[in-house]
């Protein structure tokens, strides 16, 4: 009978199914967040501050270079470059280790259960869900302005989230290899390393070369809040309006980041090779293992005297951090203060602003591309405004949209959408350039229009890992938005600096565990997103 419930079910299931969007189409609808972001800018915009734009944008045409400006810029930049890479190295050991502790397949060889393994990912979740600006404010507090608060502010979270791909990845290898040889006598750790240390080594090279760009990205940022480096000096000039010194610096780690970023690319793309972007394990070959085996020692061996100059140019004292300044304790009866924060006006405006900023970067990435090929412009021209929008942390975005517009949640999120922006955009040009142009070039053969060709022949086989990765860039900024927060945005960050300011700490704990709850939620359901996504057809 038509009227069966199960075929009734079963219809709702087809019509559900008929009317969703597909995956492409998904890749352009949250574009229209940019609609009400751009008419609350607009709304805002005064004259006043339109004369220091034009000023601002003529500016990259004539750097400054006086010969004392450059000197001090470069040094900034080696500050930056050597915390870079010295909380990149840190962070992926640590990872690694305590990604072996949070693998299940570990613990079920070692002793036979999984309960330790879940009990890791849970603690290392709690360092993994504050930003690493978060955890350098804190640690100020504790050890005042040392150079080692940026390199452990970047290492705790950065380590953790290391430690979450290493223990994803290895419990998504196969296990045949590894029973095999347990069922030859093996013993379990000799076993582990020969079943799951070659088919482990690619992906964990690709994913430790992609870190190294954001641990760049993260000590300029650092470094806009007071805590050394080229972010100080990129800062300080745009506060005193000195344009033409502000994009002497720009141009400097401009060209730094295009260096380090065609070096990690092309590192990559030589040691993923046989990887899926989806994490899914497929055979690799014992030559090419051997090889990346070799060539990962080499670079170690390489590396580890540019690591011994970064710390002596920074002149680290690691015995330094077990002195801690005394502060005092939040009281554990006056947590009036706290419970009268207007929370759902502030994590209904975190949540919001967040949302826009994701909505704004996901869907303007393809948006801007498909104009790009639409029109005919060159290449070039979109990979460079990524590139400095990449270049430009979120802070120094919405300092320059308060030049002409009035302040608002609005300005945060478009500063976080504005700078994702320029990282998804990168990500979706090197995934199109991964895919055969075939089709594109035969919808072209056919007078399709440019935009079209690529919408259909180029966008159709990367959306599903488009908008995993948009996912996992939508938790990202949740946690960006303490950092606009901080330079008098909205939200809890505005909150955050107010109390590390005036040392309220008890409102401080409550607004941290306030962001604990936000990102957790947030990354479980980026989690599943991701997960739907890259495994379901």
């Amino acid at each position: 009978m038509s009227g069966h419930p199960a075929n009734l079910v079963r219809c709702w299931r087809d019509l559900r199914s008929a009317l969703q969007p597909a995956p492409v189409l998904w890749m352009l609808l949250p574009a229209v967040m940019a609609i009400p972001l751009l008419g609350l800018t607009l709304a805002g915009v005064h004259g006043g501050g339109l004369s220091l734009v034009r000023r601002f944008l003529l500016a990259a045409l004539s750097p400054s270079l006086e010969p004392a400006l450059l000197h001090g810029l470069l040094q900034g930049l080696g500050t930056t470059l050597a915390l870079a890479l010295l909380s990149w190295f840190a962070s992926v050991l640590l990872g690694l280790c305590c990604g072996l502790l949070s693998a299940e397949c570990i613990w079920q060889e070692i002793c036979g259960r999984r309960w330790p393994a879940w009990l890791w990912r849970r603690l290392l979740a709690l360092p993994r869900s504050l930003h690493e600006l978060v955890w350098g404010l804190l640690l100020l507090q504790l050890y005042g302005l040392h150079p080692m608060v940026a390199v452990v502010a970047i290492t705790i979270p950065y380590g953790a989230l290391v430690a979450r791909v290493v223990a994803d990845q290895l419990d998504s290898l196969p296990t045949a290899p590894l029973a095999a040889l347990r069922q030859a006598g093996t013993p379990a750790l000799p076993a582990l390393l020969t079943a799951l240390g070659p088919a482990l080594l690619p992906g964990l090279c690709s994913y430790a070369a992609y870190r190294l760009e954001c641990a760049l990205r993260s000590a300029a940022l650092l470094g806009v809040f007071g805590l050394g480096g080229i972010g100080t000096d990129l800062r300080l000039s745009l506060q005193s309006l000195a344009f033409n010194e502000l994009w002497t610096g720009l141009w400097l780690l401009g060209l730094t980041m295009v260096a380090l970023e065609r070096c990690s690319a092309s590192l990559r793309r030589r040691w993923s090779a046989g990887t899926r972007l989806s994490g899914a394990a497929v055979p690799v070959e014992q030559g090419s293992v051997g090889q990346q085996g070799r060539e990962c020692l080499l670079f170690l061996l390489a590396l580890l005297p540019l690591l011994g100059l970064a710390a002596g140019s920074l002149q680290l004292e690691p015995l330094g951090l077990l002195h801690v300044r005394p502060l005092p304790l939040p009281s554990v009866w006056n947590w009036e203060s706290a419970l009268a924060l207007p929370w759902l006006q502030l994590v209904s405006t975190t949540l919001l602003l967040s949302l826009a900023a994701a909505g704004l970067a996901i869907g303007m990435a393809p948006l801007c591309l498909l104009l790009q090929r639409q029109c005919q412009l060159p290449v070039w021209l979109m990979q460079t405004v990524w590139l400095l929008l990449r270049l430009w942390p979120p802070p120094l975005i919405a300092l320059l949209l308060l030049l002409v517009s009035l302040p608002g949640p609005w300005i945060a999120a478009l500063a976080i959408g504005l700078h994702n922006l320029g990282v998804l955009g990168r990500l979706l040009l090197d995934q199109l350039d991964h895919e055969s142009c075939l089709p594109e070039q035969m919808l072209l053969a056919t007078g399709v229009s440019p935009g079209l060709a690529l919408f259909y022949g180029g966008f159709d086989s990367v959306a599903p890992a488009y908008l995993a990765y948009g996912a996992y860039r939508a938790d990202v900024m949740l946690r960006e938005s303490v950092v606009v927060g901080l330079v008098g945005g909205a939200g809890l960050g505005t909150v955050l600096l107010e109390s590390l300011s005036s040392f309220a700490w008890e409102d401080l704990l409550a607004v941290l565990a306030a962001y604990l709850l936000l990102t957790l939620t947030g990354e479980a359901l980026s989690d599943g997103l991701r997960h739907r996504l890259l495994f379901t057809d």
